[in-house]
Parts: C-alpha cells; structure tokens; sequence
C-alpha cells in the first residue's frame, strides 16, 4: 500500500530529441509504502529541431543554448560566432532549469570526436578537440550552476572510447567533481541489456553522487539478454505502410546496386558475404539473376465496403488493387441506350452503332428466329490427309459449309521463305533503336514485330529507388525504416500504436510517433544520438531508489528488491575513488 509519493526532479544537458528525459518520466521507482516518481525541470541543447522533440516526448520546452566557449566555437566551426552571439553561463543554466535544483543531472554530450567512426588522426583535429571538450565545459557549467545547493546524483554518459580518446578530460572531470564533494565511478554498461533492448549499445557511463547528501550506495540496473530485433519489428505494420505508419516508415530510397548487395548479404553477416558469390570478368554474377515479380494486389478487386488503398501515380489493374467489385450492376443497364449484354428481338430496331459495340457494352446481340436454317451432315468435318474431299458446292467456303477443313499432317515448323508466318515477324522484338511497322488494328506480340528490347528495363547501377529484391535465403534484405530505428531506440512501444484484431490484422489504437520536420537524415541523426528511452528509464529506476534509501537514512542495503536489482548485483560503493577532503 503507497502512502506516500516523493517526486525528483531531473536536468539534461544536450538532451537531444529527449529520450534520456522521456525515460527518466517513465520511472516510477518504490521503496517500502513510499512511490517515487521523476519529473523534468528542462533541458539544453544547441538543435532546435531536437528541442520540439524534447517538448514533445517530455511535455517541458527545452531551452536552445551554445555551451562552446569562443575559442572552442572558433575551433570547431573555422570562424568568430555571430554578432550577438555570448558563452552561456550558470545563470543562464539555472534560468533554463526554472530557477529550481535538480536532484540529478544527465549529460549527454556529442560523442563524434571519440567515436570509432572517426579515424584516430581526425579526432586530433582542432574541430573535433573542441567538441570532446564540451564534456568538461557541461560539467563545469552544472557545478557552477548548484555549488550552493549541489545536484545529488550525476549521470555521465557516451561512447566507451572516450575513456581512451578523451583520457586527459575525464581526469579533469573526477577532480572537478570531487572538489565538489563528490564520489565518482567509471563504468562501461550496455544499454540494450539494461533496457531489454533489440539492440546491443555499448556505452561509458561516469556515475557521481554528492557523498554529504547521499551517502546510501548505488546499485547497478538489473541486466537482460538482448531480444530479436524480429520481437520489435514483428509489431509494427510493413515497412512502406505509410497509411498505417506515417512518413516516418517510408522504405529509404538506396542505389540499386546497393539492394543488390543487401540482397546477396547473408543474415547475420556483412559485406565479406559477397566474396562467395562467382563473378564473371564483366562484372556479373554468374550463378544469379534478378527477374520481377507482379506487385503486391496484382489485379487484386476491392469489395464495395472495404476501403481504397493509397491512389498512386499508376493506378492500373496490373500494378496494384485498383479495381471494384462494383454491387450496381442494374443502374449500368441504361448504358448504351439499352442493357449490357442486352439481346433484340428479331422484329425490334437496333440502336445506334457505336465505335464500342461488343457483347458487354450495350444491346449488340441478336435473337435469331432462324432455328430450321439447314444444316449438312458434314458441318465442321475435317478431311484426312489420306482421304478424298467430297462435292465442293458454293457453299463449301466456310468450316460450317462442308469439309473445307484438312489434317495436315506436314510439320508444322516446315516453314520457308514465302509463308506468311515466316515472314511477317510473328514473336518480333524492335531494337530500341529500331522502328516498327504500321500498328494493325490486331496488332498483338504473337503475330507480328509488337514487342520491344526496351533498355529501360533494370536500374542503372547508381540509380536511387525504393524496392523490394527476394534473396536467396527467401526473404527481403532492406534497409531499417526511420521509424524502426525509434523503436528499435525504444522511442516507443509499437502495441501502445497498433494492436492486431480477431483476424491477426493490425489495426492503430494510438498517436503515430512522429519527430519534428519531414528530413529523414535530420530524423535519424536524432535518434541515432539519443540515449535509448528504456535503458534511461533502468538508470532512473536505481537512481531514484538510492535517493529513497538517502532520505530513509539507509546507507546500504541488501538485493530485496530485484524489480531493480538482480540477486547477486554487487553495490557500487561509487566511493572506489578516494574523496579529497
């Protein structure tokens, strides 16, 4: 039974597009009859598109600030700042909290210059040495900020080679915080395994906590196998289901050579996939080739209650579901002054004769009272070939005439120059470049040069399209949609947006998560650089059970509770590195 709820507050520096924060809302950690719960006071970042993110998934505006000094912002951008432009300052931190003190503090600072995306020559650089620096300025700005009423617990987070790369900055930082009153810890933890995430993560994470007020120790999250990446996707729609999914699950437009390669990728494995393939000295694989399939609805009908799918720029029978079994088959009866299918009496006047005068058109057949017409024994007969043809009347000029009909029995590829198959180009293919014949009204690819050797016909290698290639394990290698990225980031839960019905059909229950603006690089940058929503929320969840064991007057507790801790977690002390005093 809860008697009582504690709310604390949470800051951010480079927050980003807020899923740090959003995880740390999320957090709702209890000790004994004593509820916690955590809520943001704000949030700093130099992305205006971020912070509509930030506001968004947070529901607090984060404020837009240039933490650079002047010589760092000179360094990283190769120029002085804007007029106008000033180095932000603890009163500007502070104004950005709303003037309160937050009893944690999460940094997130840009990782780029010690990411081993980066060469090791390049993080050297001026620029990319501006950048690491911010890792100090943040935490100098956040002690200026409170070093009257100091934060209580500090999160420092960011790639694993900063602990190499930026070595000479965290041990300016450890001292920094600990002429502050504070206990640090070092540690490398995996976000996907703290969060139950579809993805591994590894990250550095710097723990502080401001010994004088939180004396009780601080315990490591709970950690969990990492789940398939098919546990996320298999509940979300299709990719390129924008209908159900937003602009956010468009399938990326790659080069065709690029699906190519993805499709000879084998799962699980990379590009050295490719090097077990036979490749021919032009270029070609020799054991594979790339042939289309019809569309997904390939003359699919839709019934009259169901509704339309998305109408494209080809909205044809052979590409897609863009026919209708239409119900109203009784109105269409007036059509062509009379019924489809429509039959006259043999005394009734025809209508009027129409470029369209099929049977299915308008009234265009004929009851003929003409049933005694004479028939001869030999309708339809045909002749053997080694038999003789009877009496050739007038009539005999039709197969309903006599046996004007013979079984031939010569081959039938006994074909020379002069017959008419053989020399009016049945199955004919026109160069591109070539020209045909006069179009015949009958004009069809068997009888007669009506098909073409279009060049057209495959993507060139650097071609940019979106498609759909089956590989050879059965099934389509692409590229993750942006919008399972943020899953996948655990942005958010794909059954809190769609749920399947009694058929197994997913059907949407919630608001599409959507991100500010319409630039999926500008997205995926976002997301990318985010701390995943759940793995904050696992930080969150120790962090706050500390705070309740520090006010409980608890300094240490064994693992009762394994909601958060595993049975067996050893206690980070978080005082291993001595205090000065």
């Amino acid at each position: 039974m809860i008697e009582h709820t504690r709310t604390f507050r949470h800051f951010h520096f480079c927050c980003g597009a807020g899923g740090g924060a959003a995880g740390f809302n999320d957090s709702n950690p209890r000790l004994g009859n004593v509820q916690a719960e955590w809520r943001c006071i704000g949030g700093i970042d130099v992305d205006r598109a971020a912070l509509h993110d930030f506001h968004q998934l947070t529901g607090t505006p984060g404020t837009p600030l240039d933490l650079f000094t002047r010589d760092q912002y000179v360094r990283f951008h190769g120029a002085e700042p804007p007029a106008g432009w000033c180095e932000a300052t603890a009163e500007d931190v502070r104004r950005a909290a709303g003037g309160e003190t937050p009893d944690t503090v999460f940094i997130s600072s840009p990782c780029k210059g010690a990411t081993g995306l980066v060469a090791e020559s390049m993080s050297l650089t001026p620029r990319y040495q501006a950048l690491n620096e911010l890792t100090l300025r943040c935490v100098w700005l956040m002690c200026e900020a409170w070093k009257d009423s100091p934060v209580k617990l500090i999160v420092f987070e960011n790639v694993p080679r900063l602990a190499s790369r930026g070595r000479h900055l965290l041990d300016q930082i450890v001292r920094l915080l600990g002429h502050f009153g504070y206990a640090v810890a070092e540690t490398v933890h995996n976000c996907g395994e703290i969060g139950h995430l579809a993805q591994s993560r590894p990250r550095f994470l710097l723990v502080a906590r401001h010994v004088e007020q939180v004396p009780a120790f601080l315990y490591q999250p709970q950690t969990y196998r990492l789940r398939a990446v098919g546990d996320v996707l298999g509940r979300m729609p299709l990719a390129g289901d924008l209908e159900l999914a937003g602009p956010m699950h468009r399938v990326p437009n790659c080069q065709w050579k690029t699906w190519l390669r993805l499709a000879l990728v084998k799962a699980g494995s990379d590009w050295r996939s490719l090097n077990d393939y036979a490749i021919d000295e032009d270029g070609y694989l020799r054991d594979y080739i790339v042939v289309p399939e019809y569309h997904a609805g390939f003359l699919g009908v839709h019934g009259w209650d169901e509704p339309m799918g998305t109408v494209a720029g080809r909205s044809g029978p052979t590409n897609g579901a863009f026919s209708i079994a239409d119900p109203r088959y009784v109105q269409s009866a007036q059509w062509h002054h009379g019924q489809q299918y429509g039959v006259l009496a043999w005394s009734e006047t025809a209508g009027t004769i129409t470029g369209q005068k099929s049977p299915g058109q308008g009234t265009y057949s004929i009851a003929d009272p003409r049933p005694g017409w004479a028939r001869h024994s030999n309708h339809f007969k045909v002749v053997r070939w080694d038999r003789h043809a009877g009496t050739v009347t007038g009539g005999g000029k039709g197969v309903q005439g006599g046996w004007p009909s013979i079984a031939d029995p010569r081959p039938a590829n006994a074909k020379h120059k002069g017959d008419a198959y053989f020399t009016n180009g049945h199955y004919g293919v026109v160069d591109w470049k070539g020209y045909t014949g006069a179009v015949s009204a009958s004009a069809c690819h068997d009888n007669g040069k009506w098909s073409v050797a279009d060049v057209r016909g495959m993507p060139a290698p650097n071609d940019r399209l979106a498609c759909v290639i089956r590989s050879p394990d059965g099934t389509w290698h692409r590229p993750f949609t942006t919008l399972e990225l943020a899953a996948l980031q655990s942005f958010f839960d794909p059954e809190d947006i769609w749920r399947p019905d009694s058929d197994g059909v997913l059907r949407q229950v919630g608001n599409l998560f959507a991100m500010h603006g319409s630039n999926d690089s500008a997205w995926r940058e976002r997301i990318g650089n985010a701390v995943p929503r759940a793995a904050a929320r696992a930080i969150a969840d120790v962090m706050g059970h500390t705070l309740l064991l520090a006010e409980a007057g608890e300094t240490f507790i064994l693992s009762s509770l394994p909601v958060w801790v595993r049975p067996l977690a050893m206690a980070m002390s978080l005082s291993r590195r001595e205090v000065p005093a």
